[in-house]
């Protein structure tokens, strides 16, 4: 075969390098970088990103109604993070004139805000940007500009909740709710207790507080944009539900901020018994995530069906009905997952391995970084008629199978001690979305 045409393979090695240093995030990030700020001297900024550790930096983004609490939030968060708080108040304190955010300009307020996240605390330390964008144009706008987030938390309340929420302290501008929050502090509470009782008419300090139809007004126009918005920051977006403690609140957004989002190529192990449905969910799995679906059966006879000489020597052992040398299989599976394919779009495997050795022999060729269970099929009269797809698979045939699956399975367990166990006894739909939900967790 020509050189110019012969498959390209990637070392497993490369790929196991890649996932344990990030390499991918780390390209992505600089290379972003880059298109985003356009710099003269592109070798000297990227020595100055890395330097500074800016690649890593949190970069939050926290979207609410009017007076659900978004200002407390991005609050606290910025001084765990010990990242800069920027608010859309804070930007028209520099201005002459300020204004209501919603009659400035889109472009306006883009270009304070592009201007404010590349000044150098931002740059070095991160940043938490609330108050804006509350329209899916202006976060559009903001991404073409370059402002992209790395985490969106996006709260989101009923709507007596928020009214509840419509009185705050007139000094700190904090919203509260005084069923789950209330200030630490003495003196908050006071303030909060006296804006409560102040006579009805009387106007509360300029910017803290608002006639409650104008929140309203706010409120329903902010959930309008909810889907757009949504839409926006789909890839990196949390919805939190407001109403609970607003401990409850922060340590879930906490938790969100401290998850990277890592470019990791999927290399999935999808182990059960005979007839638990795994190739009907690689399929699944295949189609939604483009993954490439590797049965090693099926990889084995299309290997055999090619004609040369490695695949007259598996079509032996077919002919033969007798199982075909774990070296062999190695070799086939080696030359498999090392195609460009797989290593661009990540792999399911299934059919393999059976047993201790096959698993750390294809842990040394390639190491999955996902592992998934299928556990409890219904093991009757419905599995054997799910095995029975070739005329040799006979009740004898399909009783061994499930007996070497059974002597076996402590054994993988000690290999893949992390491996998620799904139930697939039940629907296969609905064992897809199990195995769907454990997968982006990870």
């Amino acid at each position: 075969m020509d050189d110019s045409v012969r498959p390209l393979r990637v070392p497993p090695h490369v790929a196991a390098y890649a996932d344990q240093h990030n390499v991918s995030h780390l390209m992505q990030s600089m290379l972003s970088s880059l298109l985003v700020h356009q710099p003269e001297d592109p070798i000297r900024y990227l020595i100055r990103l890395l330097q500074t550790g800016s690649v890593g930096i949190p970069k939050v983004l926290v979207l609410a109604p009017p007076d659900v609490g978004a200002h407390l939030l991005a609050k606290e968060l910025s001084a765990e993070l010990r990242a800069v708080h920027v608010t859309t108040e804070s930007l028209l304190d520099d201005q002459s004139e300020p204004s209501p955010t919603e009659e400035l300009p889109t472009d306006h307020m883009v270009g304070q805000i592009h201007q404010r996240l590349n000044e150098i605390d931002c740059f070095s330390r991160g940043w938490v940007l609330e108050g804006f964008p509350q329209t899916r144009l202006q976060a559009l706008r903001l991404q073409q500009v370059g402002v992209i987030p790395e985490h969106v938390v996006m709260l989101e309340t009923p709507n007596d909740v928020t009214s509840a929420r419509n009185q705050g302290d007139p000094l700190m501008g904090d919203a509260y709710l005084r069923t789950f929050v209330w200030p630490l502090n003495d003196s908050g509470a006071q303030r909060l207790k006296e804006g409560r009782s102040q006579p009805e008419g009387r106007s509360q300090p300029e910017g803290r507080s608002q006639p409650e139809g104008q929140g309203l007004v706010k409120q329903q126009r902010y959930r309008c944009e909810v889907p757009g918005l949504c839409a926006a920051y789909q890839h990196f977006l949390k919805v939190i539900n407001a109403d609970q403690p607003h401990a409850d609140v922060y340590q879930q957004a906490l938790a969100f901020i401290r998850t990277r989002h890592r470019s990791r190529t999927p290399r999935i192990l999808l182990l059960g018994p005979p007839g638990s449905g795994k190739s009907h969910q690689a399929a699944l799995l295949s189609q939604e995530y483009k993954m490439v679906d590797v049965c090693c059966d099926q990889l084995l006879r299309s290997v055999a069906a090619e004609g040369s000489a490695q695949g007259e020597e598996i079509q032996s052992y077919l002919d033969a009905e007798s199982p075909v040398p774990d070296s062999l299989v190695l070799q086939v599976l080696e030359d498999r997952l090392s195609r460009v394919d797989c290593g661009c779009r990540g792999w399911i495997l299934h059919g393999f391995p059976c047993d201790l050795q096959q698993a750390r022999s294809l842990q040394e060729i390639h190491p999955p970084n996902r592992f998934h269970g299928v556990i409890r099929p219904a093991l009757s009269s419905e599995v054997h008629k799910r095995l029975k797809v070739r005329p040799e698979d006979q009740s004898q045939c399909v009783t061994q199978q499930l007996k070497h699956y059974r002597t076996h399975t402590a054994a993988l367990q000690c290999v893949y001690p992390q491996a998620a166990a799904i139930d697939a006894d039940r629907d296969p739909h609905s064992v897809f979305e199990l195995l769907e939900s454990r997968l982006t967790r990870v």
